[in-house]
């Protein structure tokens, strides 16, 4: 198995289906390892997988999700070694554990839109940042229930994606305004609620997000607004950082930077830690959560 190949499966994914997230796309590039890259033991399927996980890290993409999600999916697939004898059994058990884990996610995002869409009532205004996937889709399930709601986004910089969201937004009908990322503060005084997505969520019950969710937590918490966090739980990640330097320099930048030997102090950052103090509640495809509830979530889910 070469890298390059995974990491063509992996990016075609994300270039054909512009509605995955990296993570999802991750799980599935792993699923085709195992149906298409023959091998005779369980050791050389497990180098296999991790050598596909690592190609994966190294191809530009956010690596937050794509390691919890490879991490959690590893964890889930690999029980199958105690259950057989022979390892073409083992392998296609461990396939069809891959399938079912694949189909749990692809059900997560209804399942978080479900929970949030109480909180999403007539007449409030609500503050998102960057452009989340599911906090899209909760806010046009709300607008197809016909809720009336204005939404405020960041432009996000650097790369913009506030401004996608903002665009997908108001073609459903949805009264949004897009908004510099230096005027959150001044914005949150009139909001209700601040609804984010995270790339990843930490045992602590912080988040990982793009950069500026931080200051947009301080802010909101200053003026007493609510924070609700959106995020499937495969983003559920085993670390637990301190601060802003705790965090591995693989998720705060893109993997190119990392490899031109570039003085990172010099680089923009593409995400930042966002501490559990600053968070209200977290909605997930396995209920709602306080961020303390997390730690308790995470033992469940690899045990």
């Amino acid at each position: 198995m070469k890298k390059e190949e995974v990491q063509e499966i992996f990016l075609k994914i994300l270039r054909e289906e512009e509605d995955v997230s990296a993570g999802v796309a991750a799980i599935r590039t792993l699923l085709s390892v195992i149906e298409n890259y023959k091998v005779a033991t369980v050791r050389e399927l497990d180098l296999n997988l991790q050598l596909a996980v690592d190609a994966m890290k190294h191809c530009d993409q956010p690596v937050t999700a794509i390691s919890s999600g490879c991490e959690l999916f590893m964890r889930f697939i690999t029980f199958a070694k105690l259950d057989t004898n022979s390892f073409e059994e083992c392998e296609q058990i461990m396939l069809q554990r891959g399938h079912i884990f694949l189909n749990t996610l692809l059900e997560a995002r209804s399942k978080v839109v479900k929970e949030s869409m109480p909180f999403i009532t007539d007449g409030c205004s609500i503050l998102t940042h960057s452009r989340s996937r599911v906090v899209l889709q909760a806010m046009l399930e709300a607008a197809k229930a016909n809720k009336r709601f204005k939404v405020y986004v960041t432009m996000s910089s650097p790369d913009n994606s506030g401004i996608l969201m903002h665009k997908q937004l108001v073609a459903a009908g949805v009264d949004a305004t897009l908004i510099l990322d230096a005027a959150m503060g001044y914005i949150m005084e009139q909001v209700d609620m601040v609804m984010i997505g995270a790339e990843g969520v930490t045992e602590s019950g912080g988040i990982i997000n793009k950069i500026g969710t931080y200051s947009l937590g301080m802010a909101a918490l200053d003026l007493r607004k609510p924070v609700y966090v959106l995020a499937e739980s495969f983003k559920f990640s085993r670390i637990y950082p301190l601060n802003q330097r705790d965090l591995p320099n693989e998720f705060k930048y893109l993997s190119s930077v990392l490899k031109s030997g570039k003085d990172l102090t010099t680089q923009h950052p593409l995400v930042d830690y966002t501490p559990p103090l600053y968070i209200t509640l977290l909605f997930t495809d396995i209920g709602m959560l306080t961020p303390s509830a997390v730690s308790d979530e995470l033992i469940k889910l690899y045990l």
